[in-house]
């Protein structure tokens, strides 16, 4: 089997021959190449390039065709501060809660901001890789996308003081993730991601999720699927234990879940999902790659029979991340049977 033939088969739930494995190699592609991460995150040729070199260094399941989660805000009008070999932040945001949020257009994917050099990526990527492994984009899910354009403070006081005047602005969001969606998808991505960030119960307590975000999920991920996604995967890492329940309804086909939830907690809550983590994503980092390696075969006993699930971190692998902790993780699952 090759890496996207074992990912379908997770998600199917498949008899477990192979497990998936997915390092969640963003920017950390970039400077395993010795490459400045602000270009990386302005080029679409050189992410595709990094990325092709990580999947030749490690030999795992996916690559990224993945930036950061401020794409969308700054195509809208949010100014990034670019700075060297770290994220780019946002600076100022494109909206002020007295804004006509009516008045809003949504982004053309083939000419605002960085979406262009991002659709560019995944287009070297397919045509590079073809079926050989998933090609995963990105989309900004729509609580996020939200307080990036606001600030998060402004939206929350927003949503608690004119929650029809937030809902509005969450439609809008949710087109800008469905429409960037089915560009990536026709570019060459297998599925956008979703990342979610700012709905995890961290930051907003689920009864917020479920009036809020879920709807709107559920609406993006129907429209990914009609537009040819692999599968649909949302990406809420930290302590969302309390919200994985609503995923189903959502239409979510593979869960992320991070090292603040246990592997039978979220068994017990998803237990028809395909689950992918939860290695504490600073361990790639501050430990060794034999503490990783224990901890991934403690991970496919866990889930050893059941099918159904992807041996990665809980969260993106750090910039400054060892190879050989990597390494350890995708060895691990490529010995386990």
């Amino acid at each position: 089997m090759n890496g996207l033939e074992r990912i379908k088969a997770a998600v199917a739930f498949a008899p477990p021959v192979e497990v998936p494995v997915i390092p969640q190699v963003f920017g950390h592609a970039a400077i395993a190449a010795g490459v400045p991460l602000e270009a990386y995150l302005r080029d679409g040729e050189l992410l595709a390039r990094c990325q092709l070199k990580a999947l030749e260094s490690y030999g795992h399941d996916a690559v990224f065709a993945l930036m950061d989660v401020n794409v969308e805000t700054e195509a809208l009008g949010s100014v990034l501060r670019y700075r060297r070999n770290q994220y780019a932040t946002i600076e100022t945001y494109a909206l002020a809660r007295t804004d006509d949020f009516s008045r809003l257009s949504l982004p053309d994917p083939e000419r605002a901001g960085r979406m262009p050099e991002l659709l560019k990526a995944m287009r070297i990527l397919r045509r590079e890789l073809q079926n050989e492994v998933l090609i995963a984009g990105c989309v900004t899910g729509p609580l996020t996308l939200a307080a990036q354009l606001l600030g998060m403070e402004t939206a929350l006081y927003l949503a608690i003081d004119e929650p029809e005047r937030f809902g509005r602005l969450l439609d809008f969001t949710t087109e800008v993730a469905i429409r960037f969606g089915a560009s990536q998808i026709r570019a060459g991505a297998h599925l956008p991601i979703v990342f979610d960030p700012a709905a995890s119960p961290a930051v907003v307590p689920g009864g917020f999720f479920r009036e809020f975000a879920l709807p709107r999920l559920k609406k993006i991920f129907s429209s990914f699927r009609e537009n040819g996604a692999t599968a649909n995967w949302l990406h809420i890492a930290g302590p969302a234990g309390p919200i994985l329940p609503f995923f189903p309804e959502a239409g979510v086909e593979i869960a992320n879940f991070d090292y603040y939830i246990a592997p039978e907690t979220a068994l017990a809550a998803l237990p028809g999902t395909c689950l992918d983590g939860n290695i504490k994503s600073l361990s790639f980092l501050a430990s060794g790659a034999e503490e990783i390696r224990a901890e991934a075969e403690s991970l496919l006993a866990a889930f050893a029979g059941r099918g159904g699930y992807i041996l990665s971190p809980g969260c993106e692998i750090p910039l400054e991340a060892r190879p050989e902790n990597i390494r350890a993780m995708v060895t691990a699952a490529r010995e386990a049977r």
